[in-house]
């Protein structure tokens, strides 16, 4: 080629993009490669790809991981529980942890278990794939997260409880217990895990701990059952559903775009 290797046509329309996307020089990150870059670049939402570049150096995200949580709609899916405050600061700063909540999300996907939509399974073997695929389930759990055990066993009056997943987060200190169901999620399944987790602030925290955290992640939830099935309990307890395949995208943007303009109109 006349200017020698890496001047392809379409190196060259990305340069270009970069260029112009990409005015201020000091503004980009040594961190990421020109692959992380040109991933980026594909991205016409200036809000959705400030997000991901910001997640990406916090995270030390492998183009693979940059690539999966794009398609995952992660963005999306974190800014649909914020404001429109929190969804510019989403886009400016990238997920801050603070509280519990931050570390939630709703819905979870799960794609990488290798599960149809309409493939049945157990619960004991929506375990079992989690664990065969953990890198990728802690990929989207999210910063923070170290795996600590499986069907974790605690014992009352002489009777034994498995939790299905323990994890301990590093950035707000405390466990993070989850629950697998395969349907709905039952009152007496939310009874359960608020045992669970009285039983871990009393008898597995250390000092410097902060109060645990539990997750029930269910194939299907009622809302409105779950608004009143965790009314009056004090400990961090949520209800997410998990998909086995990803989400619309351009579902979850027009949700997004909506919510932003009715931020706009309430001002």
């Amino acid at each position: 080629m006349k200017y020698g290797k890496g001047f392809s046509r379409r190196n060259v329309l990305d340069m270009r993009r970069f260029y112009l996307v990409f005015r201020k020089w000091q503004t980009v990150s040594a961190k990421l490669s020109w692959s992380h870059y040109t991933l980026l670049l594909s991205l016409s939402d200036d809000l959705a790809r400030n997000f991901y570049e910001k997640q990406c150096i916090k995270d030390n995200w492998s183009v693979r991981e940059l690539k999966r949580q794009i398609q995952s709609a992660l963005f999306q899916r974190i800014a649909l529980s914020k404001d429109k405050k929190g969804v510019l600061q989403l886009a400016q700063k990238g997920h801050i942890i603070e509280t519990g909540k931050d570390i939630v999300k709703d819905p979870y996907v799960m794609e990488f278990l290798g599960l149809s939509e309409n493939h049945r399974y157990s619960e004991k073997k929506l375990e079992e794939k989690i664990i065969d695929n953990l890198q990728m389930f802690l990929l989207e759990l999210g910063k923070g997260f170290t795996f600590v055990g499986r069907q974790y066993r605690i014992t009352l009056n002489n009777r034994h409880y498995y939790i299905d997943l323990v994890f301990y987060h590093r950035i707000l200190k405390c466990f993070v217990l989850i629950d697998l169901k395969i349907g709905f999620v039952e009152h007496g399944d939310i009874g359960q895990m608020n045992m669970y987790l009285n039983y871990f602030k009393k008898e597995e925290g250390v000092e410097d701990d902060n109060e645990p955290v539990g997750i029930i992640l269910s194939a299907e939830k009622d809302d409105v059952f779950v608004e009143y099935a965790l009314g009056s309990i004090s400990n961090s307890i949520f209800v997410s559903k998990y998909q086995t395949y990803l989400p619309d995208k351009k579902t979850l943007q027009t949700r997004l775009k909506a919510l932003l303009e009715e931020s706009s109109d309430d001002r």
